[in-house]
């Protein structure tokens, strides 16, 4: 069963999911489930720490978040989210800096891809990686967001 959620935020409404291991989504558009599981409107303890540690977030209350996570991808994909985990509030990133972390130099490329695969927005911060060239790159949410996160995180 995955529950979910909305939320109001200054840039616009996010949608929130979880099954009962933790926050499974977290985006912009709603999602249907990865299992074709039924989606109920109702919310557990994952989507209330969800919730309202991203109200705190967008009211400069917090910096980082304590929520468990319930990712679906393959285990690259898996291991660039807890690569972003690592970018903390205010620093941002390159693809080739994440592929560097991962001791894989020559994955950028894919870091990129998968970078845009990240189901859980603003938690796992995917707004915080940017173009080797110091450029904003695509952000599934849209670029006018990124631009927001990051202007918010003091980065812009």
């Amino acid at each position: 069963m995955i529950l979910q959620t909305s939320i109001s935020s200054p840039i616009d409404d996010i949608i929130i999911q979880a099954t009962n291991k933790g926050v499974s989504y977290v985006g912009f558009y709603p999602k249907q489930s990865y299992t074709h599981t039924p989606i109920e409107q109702v919310t557990n303890q994952a989507v209330l720490i969800c919730a309202e540690q991203l109200n705190e977030y967008f009211s400069a209350e917090r910096t980082s978040f304590d929520i468990p996570l319930d990712t679906h991808g393959t285990p690259f994909q898996n291991s660039v989210w807890q690569a972003l985990l690592t970018v903390p509030f205010g620093k941002t990133m390159t693809y080739g800096d994440i592929a560097n972390k991962l001791n894989n130099p020559k994955a950028v490329r894919a870091v990129g891809a998968a970078n845009g695969k990240n189901p859980i927005s603003i938690i796992v911060p995917c707004h915080r990686i940017i173009g080797a060239n110091a450029k904003l790159t695509g952000y599934a949410g849209g670029l006018a967001r990124k631009q927001w996160l990051l202007k918010h995180e003091g980065l812009i």
